[in-house]
């Protein structure tokens, strides 16, 4: 599906595209839906959500680099459903904590994708290997229920 739409930036860092209801609305029941996006060539993987009282596509940074975009332009944007089960990739570090903490992994795999996400997300981001390895302890001491 093509549409036409204007970035939407609400402060510094939080931008996300507006989709039309009827756009939603052919995607099929339900409100929120997993979707490749493709703006400007550049596709990702993402969801239509709603987000304060209209459906929204997050935007990252990456993202509006990549497709060479920012907040206020006028895009068109085409949207698929994605059916294609999301996976996260696991750093070297939380593969092997997980590998020799059975409970743990058990409560990793049984996480949504985005919540698996924010834990390697939070991992991935660490500047030093203190921080990583604190993240890392806590990441497991969540899953465990610590």
């Amino acid at each position: 599906m093509d549409f036409r739409t204007v970035i939407e930036q609400s402060g510094p860092t939080a931008t996300g595209i507006p989709v039309p209801a009827s756009v939603v609305a052919s995607l099929g029941p339900g409100k929120r839906h997993a979707i490749t996006v493709t703006i400007n060539g550049h596709s990702y993987r993402s969801s239509v959500a709603p987000y304060r009282g209209k459906f929204m596509i997050a935007l990252s940074s990456e993202n509006r680099t990549k497709a060479g975009v920012a907040g206020g332009d006028d895009v068109e944007v085409t949207i698929e459903l994605d059916d294609r089960p999301r996976s996260v990739d696991e750093p070297e570090a939380l593969a092997a904590a997980l590998g020799a903490d059975p409970a743990a992994r058990t409560a990793f795999d049984g996480l949504s994708f985005s919540k698996q996400r924010r834990h390697v997300l939070a991992i991935e981001g660490a500047k030093t290997e203190a921080t990583r390895q604190r993240r890392l302890d806590a990441v497991l001491a969540e899953l465990r229920g610590d």
